[in-house]
């Protein structure tokens, strides 16, 4: 069977008990010294036996060094305590001071919009009265230069846009000007371009038989013998054989 789990009390034999501290001591300065070596770490051992007699072990033998740190290290924890202590009760008179103001504000706030005013005096009725006077000269003052800047500002564009439509107008002169002009030139071109001559009068109809009709202004005789020969198809010479 196994050993069970070794019960941790005081040896009563004062012998044994001895015995067993140098083993453990022993012990203890060896596992000191494995892991000051194996982890690179700085290690302070101190030991005082029942008589009190001192037993230590420290890296490189620096005991003083590795005190001196640890002297440091706690100096700071209890300041740092310390001030968290002190600055938690700081927070807490902090916390107050401002629930206060926070109230304060609050009921002055109901007080300006009207509420809440039967617990005030005729003298704080007053001077809350003056408060929002000064309030609404404020918010009117802002009110009309707000209004001023902003009318000033059109002023200045409805400006920009005038003279932007004078010119635009100025070119739309100029356009038509020269627009003008060039109609007017372009008959005179055209009138120089005709044809230098023209017929007076048109020409006479022609027959395809050969015949024509003349205009004249004879006797009514010779223009019917005109017209008969021009009319005949025969030929004179062969009429005069028969």
């Amino acid at each position: 069977m196994g050993r069970g789990p070794v019960q941790l009390r005081r040896i009563d034999n004062k012998i044994n008990r001895q015995v067993t501290f140098s083993k453990r001591r022993a012990g203890l300065l060896k596992k000191a010294h494995e892991i000051s070596v194996l982890c690179d770490a700085e290690v302070a051992l101190i030991v005082f036996n029942a008589k009190g007699k001192l037993f230590e072990y420290s890296t490189d033998s620096c005991m003083d060094r590795i005190l001196e740190r640890y002297e440091q290290y706690s100096y700071a924890e209890r300041q740092l305590v310390q001030s968290d202590h002190e600055s938690q009760g700081n927070w807490s008179l902090e916390y107050t001071k401002l629930k206060s103001k926070v109230d304060i504000l609050q009921k002055n706030q109901r007080h300006y919009m009207g509420q809440d005013l039967e617990s005030l005096s005729i003298k704080e009725l007053q001077n809350l009265e003056q408060q929002l006077d000064t309030a609404l000269k404020h918010i009117r003052t802002r009110k009309n230069q707000l209004m001023y800047d902003s009318i000033s500002e059109l002023q200045k564009k409805e400006k920009e846009l005038q003279e932007q439509n004078n010119q635009l107008m100025k070119k739309l002169k100029e356009k038509e000007k020269v627009l003008a002009q060039q109609g007017h030139l372009v008959p005179q071109s055209e009138g120089q371009n005709s044809p230098p001559f023209m017929l007076s009068q048109p020409l006479s109809s022609l027959n395809v038989g050969g015949s024509y009709q003349e205009r004249g202004t004879g006797c009514g005789e010779e223009g019917g013998r005109r017209q008969a020969r021009t009319n005949n198809p025969i030929p004179t010479w062969m009429l005069s054989r028969e």
